[in-house]
């Protein structure tokens, strides 16, 4: 593999290609072992370089970061909107419509040619770009591949920027492709929707998914990757709720209960806790 690398001779293979249910339905791109490790490799030589210049209010796979963290900072810009609950916090929740299969592959080339000068890893990057197919020719990256994490971040940091550095909105988080603005008056998010999707449009050739695109106050409740948060709590999601529950009773094994117990102990949800035996 190191020669085929060198000499430019590797190629990506097939890749294979299975659906998951859990928790919507996804079509699952695995490369094979080999290829795998040249992701990790990729993945490694650049990681560094671009995590350090995305914002630090992007929280979807980047070491030190996750949902829980996204969770915490969400409730601290509420406080500090909201001057400590005491005032009406508006949030704005969006969602990229079929973010990883609509990601323009040219689009994405390009981002890249700005910031990559080394001909070896963009021949590199290109191989593995062109190693998946979708219906429509040079659009999507495969869910799977441990490099489409990192270009979707980058991608997407296009978008992160315009947000903080052009539209100048402070309180805003994005976890993967669902994002919160939070700002004391329900107008300036309203002023500032035409303009995101125009940029996404254009800039990226993405689109907002019209129906999970809302504005609501935080004190009714604001549904955010996976917890309905209120001024003094947050819970579960109902059908997150049904999920932990059937998950708990069709697989009742010590990591599950593990893994469970920990995602329960992030919000208000003592009931379901002593109905599923975990307090």
């Amino acid at each position: 593999m190191h020669s085929s690398l060198l000499n430019k001779t590797y190629c990506h293979d097939d890749y294979h290609v299975f659906n998951i249910s859990d928790p919507k339905p996804r079509i699952i791109h695995k490369a094979t072992v080999r290829d795998r490790l040249v992701h990790h490799l990729l993945h490694q030589a650049l990681y560094d370089y671009f995590d350090s210049r995305f914002i630090y209010d992007s929280y979807s796979c980047r070491v030190g970061k996750g949902v829980h963290k996204a969770l915490d900072r969400f409730k601290y810009f509420a406080g500090k909107v909201s001057k400590n609950h005491t005032k009406t916090c508006y949030v704005l929740k969006g969602d990229i419509r079929k973010f990883f299969a609509s990601i323009d592959q040219a689009v994405l080339r390009n981002i890249l040619k700005r910031q990559i000068v080394d001909t070896d890893v963009l021949w590199l990057i290109e191989t593995i770009l062109a190693s998946f197919h979708s219906k429509q020719v040079g659009v999507g990256l495969p869910l799977g591949n441990l490099t489409s994490q990192l270009f979707s971040n980058i991608y997407l940091n296009e978008f992160d920027r315009y947000i903080k550095q052009e539209l100048k909105l402070k309180y805003y988080i994005r976890y993967a492709d669902d994002f919160v603005i939070l700002a004391d008056t329900k107008q300036e998010l309203l002023n500032c929707i035409p303009l995101i999707r125009d940029f996404l449009a254009k800039q990226l050739k993405l689109e907002l998914h019209p129906d999970k695109l809302f504005i609501k106050t935080y004190s009714s409740g604001v549904d955010f990757l996976g917890w309905v948060h209120f001024p003094h709590h947050r819970q579960l999601r109902a059908v997150t709720k049904l999920r932990v529950i059937r998950k708990l009773q069709n697989n009742p094994k010590p990591e599950t209960i593990s893994s469970y117990r920990g995602l329960l102990s992030h919000g208000d949800t003592y009931k379901i806790r002593k109905r599923l035996e975990l307090v």
